[in-house]
């Protein structure tokens, strides 16, 4: 690494990656409990007002893994500034929006900015001293997931004191802030892997995303059995068959196929889809519990803003185990947390599934399962970037996150059709459909735990030398800033 007055002191470009992945994580969950007024105020229906959250979760899907490869290739400062206008673009145009079409457009535009995470880790392992990195891995991966709880928990106050439109103002303003402090601050990258980068393979991964993330989100309103669901799904398995043989022909490939064989890549992506199962789908439907009416049995009539506080437990206990999992595993080896934090996370949904009559309930069960979820993930990051060398970092990263999305895709879509197989008169779901819900993200979690006995064993000192270590020199260029 270059000298240190040539560089950014580590901890500024810290906080600045920080911000940035805080920024897009919230921007995933702050307008889910607000839907239904967007609806209204657009004037929409259910149906298309739910692509505000649909395209950007395919916008990122598809732009995660490509960002990170490009960073990878033509500089991870370069591409981060990138996203991070494109983040701060769409949520410009979302405030501005005055009809469903063009606030759904730019959510597509948001998307983009999904390339902040894997560039972040990308920058970390760049940047940071050997005994910082796994520390500060932990921590920002630990944001995704308390971003995504904490905007549900925003998203109420906000509303209330400053309509939905601030819930893209404010982000605007802090992406457009983080954007110009990382042109600023963040250093561009000693590491990168020459070569271009193929069109073919990049239409086809957007290709397979896209048809399955449609499929996945539009199947509780077609139908499971429907032709449109099961063509698309179809559609997604040959798109994807054919993905991987031209990736595994293809001279500089977008992603290295055998990359993802690795022991240590396949069983933490693995890992990760089952624990994005169980988080972002309890996230998307805890709130809609809460917030029914008790005359149906259960639910507790709760406000946007007070079945946001609900969920504040879960949102605290993720943060504070991405402080210290790190030391943990340093004590106990990556792999134990991992395994130990999903089966922790699983035994809170389980206590949520069978004792939800009273809030406290609800929070200390949320609680529980944010430690556990913060557990897992804080580790899973440093253990996908220690798996592959330096030069792979951004595109293994940035699969890894795009395969956690894909797995709050299959758990919401789940979800959705158990919860809503059986309805009351009032025309509320009924609560054994949570219930079997909630039980069904539990076992997801469970089998996350026994998943991870799968990852290879190495102990904290072991997981830090492979982050600290070098880039082959067939394989990249050492670039001095």
């Amino acid at each position: 690494m270059p000298s240190s007055n040539r560089r950014t002191h580590y901890w500024l470009t810290f906080a600045v990656l920080a911000l940035a992945v805080s920024s897009f994580s919230l921007m995933q969950s702050l307008t889910i409990p607000v839907l239904t007024e967007i609806e209204t105020t657009l004037h929409t229906d259910q149906n298309t007002v739910t692509w505000v959250l649909t395209a950007y979760l395919l916008s990122a899907s598809v732009f995660t893994p490509i960002v990170g490869r490009l960073g990878d290739s033509l500089g991870k400062q370069r591409m981060l500034v990138l996203s991070l206008v494109a983040l701060a673009a769409g949520s410009l145009l979302a405030a501005l929006a005055t009809s469903i079409g063009v606030l759904i457009v730019a959510r597509i535009i948001q998307g983009i900015g999904g390339g902040v995470l894997p560039l972040a880790f990308g920058i970390i392992r760049d940047e940071f001293p050997h005994h910082k990195v796994g520390g500060a891995v932990s921590v920002v991966s630990s944001l995704l997931a308390v971003g995504f709880g904490a905007g549900i928990v925003l998203a109420g106050p906000i509303v209330s004191g400053l309509g939905y439109h601030w819930l893209f103002w404010l982000p605007f303003i802090v992406t457009l802030v983080a954007a110009i402090a990382a042109i600023t601050v963040v250093p561009e990258s000693p590491v990168r892997t020459p070569g271009r980068i193929s069109v073919l393979p990049a239409l086809l991964l957007s290709g397979w995303l896209v048809a399955l993330l449609l499929a996945l989100s539009e199947a509780p309103k077609w139908g499971w059995g429907s032709p449109r669901t099961i063509g698309l799904l179809v559609l997604a398995a040959v798109l994807f068959a054919t993905w991987v043989r031209v990736e595994l022909r293809a001279s500089v490939p977008l992603i290295d196929m055998q990359m993802m064989r690795r022991p240590g890549v396949w069983t933490t992506n693995l890992v990760a889809l089952l624990v994005g199962v169980g988080m972002y789908a309890s996230f998307g439907f805890i709130p809609q519990f809460n917030q029914t009416p008790s005359s149906a049995g259960y639910g507790f009539g709760s406000s946007v803003t007070e079945s946001g506080l609900l969920m504040l437990p879960s949102a605290v206990a993720t943060f504070l185990t991405g402080l210290v999992a790190a030391r943990i595993a340093r004590r106990v080896g990556p792999k134990a947390v991992v395994v130990f934090g999903a089966a922790l996370g699983s035994a809170g949904m389980f206590m949520l599934a069978f004792a939800h009559d009273e809030k406290w309930q609800v929070a200390v069960s949320n609680g529980i399962v944010g430690l556990g979820i913060g557990l897992a993930f804080a580790c899973l990051a440093g253990l996908i970037v220690a798996a592959v060398p330096p030069e792979q970092t951004g595109v293994a990263s940035g699969m890894n996150a795009n395969i956690r999305t894909i797995g709050g895709s299959i758990g919401t879509a789940v979800m959705a059709s158990i919860v809503t197989a059986q309805f009351l008169p009032d025309g509320f779901p009924r609560e054994v459909g949570y219930t079997a819900g909630f039980i069904v993200l539990g076992g997801a979690l469970l089998l996350a735990a026994f998943a991870g006995l799968a990852i290879p064993s190495m102990t904290g000192d072991e997981l830090e030398d492979r982050l600290e270590a070098e880039p082959t020199e067939k394989s990249s260029q050492l670039i001095r800033a």
